[in-house]
């Protein structure tokens, strides 16, 4: 088992918590705006084994309040289980980052009560994946994780990056109709100044969503969840 890197504090990662995060390698969606290219193409930044994480953890031991785990997808790795495990027997609560796409090793977590918050991305309408991913069965499998995280999570949200041409008035609301009910859904505005995983993302058009459109979607998704956010 080995991360790819681990950013020591970070007041932003875990709502309401002082955090470290720690980041897997590998994804397998294709995002062409995801600005962790190099843990999306699997590549190490860094090497850092569990004993070194643990090491760590119980060093910040009242000073940390939780541990993010991101990546990357961190559900690819079956050791996210033992990592998690691990993380939990010292105490600190666990924010899990995932894309949705393996609902079962997901569900393992909650049933074992090894993850105490996930943030799930919606990256379109489950019906239009084809940018993201192109698994015949992906509406299927994150309408699963959606599910289980409804069902199960002690804490959630869902999030969706804007940017265009993706995020569409149309695309938000439909999405918000998809997790009705929901605790929380967060609108995270897209930064184009950061490196994409497709350098010409940034180059082709603009995909900057401003401010009043950012409200708008809102708008558009409020009356569907319980809060919706922008961030």
């Amino acid at each position: 088992m080995f991360l790819a890197g681990i950013q020591k504090n970070s007041f932003i990662d875990y709502p309401g918590k002082i955090s470290c995060v720690l980041f897997t390698t590998g994804c397998n969606f294709v995002c062409p705006y995801c600005h962790n290219a190099d843990l999306a193409r699997g590549e190490y930044p860094q090497r850092i084994g569990l004993d070194e994480v643990t090491a760590f953890l119980q060093s910040r031991q009242g000073m940390l309040e939780g541990v993010v785990i991101t990546g990357g997808e961190p559900t690819l790795h079956d050791w996210v289980v033992d990592l998690c495990q691990t993380i939990k027997s010292l105490n600190y609560p666990v924010k899990l980052d995932t894309n949705g796409s393996r609902p079962d090793v997901l569900d393992h977590l909650l049933q074992k009560k090894l993850v105490d918050f996930v943030a799930m991305d919606i990256k379109a309408p489950l019906e239009d994946y084809d940018p993201f991913c192109r698994s015949p069965r992906i509406k299927e499998t994150l309408s699963a994780s959606i599910r289980h995280i409804m069902a199960s999570a002690p804490d959630y949200e869902f999030r969706t990056t804007c940017a265009a041409p993706f995020a569409t008035r149309e695309s938000i609301e439909t999405i918000a109709r998809t997790i009705e009910g929901a605790r929380c859904y967060v609108l995270q505005k897209f930064n184009r100044r950061a490196a994409c995983l497709d350098p010409e993302f940034n180059r082709r058009q603009d995909p900057t969503v401003f401010a009043d459109e950012m409200k708008r979607f809102r708008s558009l998704a409020t009356p569907f969840v319980q809060r919706c956010t922008i961030r």
